[in-house]
């Protein structure tokens, strides 16, 4: 029986495509080690990015393959993920654990915004990351419903400083609609917006998390800045239909992350299709492509497309989105994807960031 070498091993796993990546794993770079003992292979894998929900998946996947190989007999493969920090939160000491924000925002209300930022933090979550959720939405505040988090649920206090997030669905919350009723309108100028979001984000003992999903209002006004201000956001992810006038909108958000130095990770397109429940009959209710061509136009990624649905829809109001509801769905699977193609493209850049050292210059 010949040995089996590891150069075998390395040309077996050049067949193999991760997932998101579009890349082998070796051109990848994500193998920490191989062992071999006579006919027993063990390989290492680390990624950047969580991949609990589709490690079995890879797992079966790379056996089968180095299984092949002549003398192999026992193949273990150990997947692991390291989420790094691209960008501290040195001087919010409530935060100096997020490793990092990003910002789910639109131009314009009325494209899904909310309803996809809790499921993409939900995604992420469900991974294997540590998520937290921020409702940033001041005037109209509604990752309560969707969360299903009771109307009398108050944040407990830690000291006199800080807020307690409230957990909900394994994700640590935090919203004004958990500091009023439901009945009270928030009928405030724009700096008062902008200063009870600074309480939220600075106030709020987030403790440890990998990611936290800022679910942004709608626009280019206050709140916003106040964000890029007071905190360090690793990315910005847009949200549009492919409706025209939402692109239009769309594209003044892309355009506003730009100015405030906000990397821009890439264009969700939402309602992109309605399938009919009946018939099954598809239908681009709000045009077709929108998203793709903002994202061309500003050299960002489409992380992914989701569909007109009833039943998105009905799961958010009832308390339970469609990642925790259904999470083998179809769409469940869609937000999966989606909130993985985010996290790859924030473990590029942190790859990026740490490419190059620092360089210290010692005049003696």
């Amino acid at each position: 029986m010949s040995e089996v070498t590891q150069v075998q091993v390395e040309e077996a796993l050049q067949h193999y495509t991760v997932p998101h990546l579009n890349q082998n794993l070796l051109a990848a770079n994500v193998i920490k080690s191989i062992a071999i003992d006579g006919g027993m292979v063990t390989i290492a894998i680390e990624f950047g990015f969580a991949v609990a929900s589709i490690k079995a998946v890879m797992q079966k996947a790379l056996v089968d393959l180095v299984t092949q190989i002549p003398g192999v007999n026992s193949v273990n493969i150990d997947i692991s993920w390291q989420i790094a920090a691209i960008k501290s939160q040195r001087d919010l000491r409530n935060m100096d654990k997020v490793k990092n924000i990003i910002a789910v925002a639109s131009g314009k209300g009325g494209v899904g915004k909310s309803t996809t930022s809790v499921n993409l933090a939900l995604a992420l979550a469900r991974d294997g990351a540590k998520v937290g959720l921020l409702d940033a939405d001041i005037y109209g505040p509604s990752q309560q419903l969707m969360l299903g988090v009771d109307k009398s649920a108050r944040p407990e206090q830690e000291g006199q400083q800080y807020l307690m997030p409230i957990e909900a669905h394994g994700l640590k919350t935090m919203s004004m609609g958990y500091l009023v009723t439901d009945k009270t309108p928030m009928v405030w100028r724009g700096p008062m917006a902008g200063g009870a979001m600074n309480q939220l984000l600075a106030q709020t003992w987030w403790g440890e998390l990998d990611y936290l999903i800022i679910d942004m209002p709608p626009g280019t006004g206050d709140i916003q800045l106040t964000l890029s201000q007071k905190a360090v956001v690793a990315g910005a992810v847009i949200v549009t239909t492919p409706q025209d006038i939402a692109l239009l909108d769309a594209q003044k958000g892309i355009e506003m992350f730009n100015k405030v130095e906000v990397p821009v990770l890439g264009v969700v397109e939402n309602m992109a299709i309605h399938i009919c429940s009946a018939c099954g009959h598809k239908e681009h209710v709000f045009g077709e492509g929108g998203g793709g061509r903002i994202a061309a136009d500003y050299h960002v990624p489409l992380l992914g497309s989701l569909p007109l649905s009833l039943k998105i829809r009905q799961q958010s109001d009832a308390g339970a989105p469609t990642v925790v509801a259904e999470p083998e769905s179809d769409e469940a699977l869609l937000y999966g994807d989606i909130a993985r193609n985010i996290a790859v493209e924030l473990a590029k850049t942190a790859s990026t960031a740490s490419a190059f050292p620092n360089i210290v210059i010692n005049n003696d």
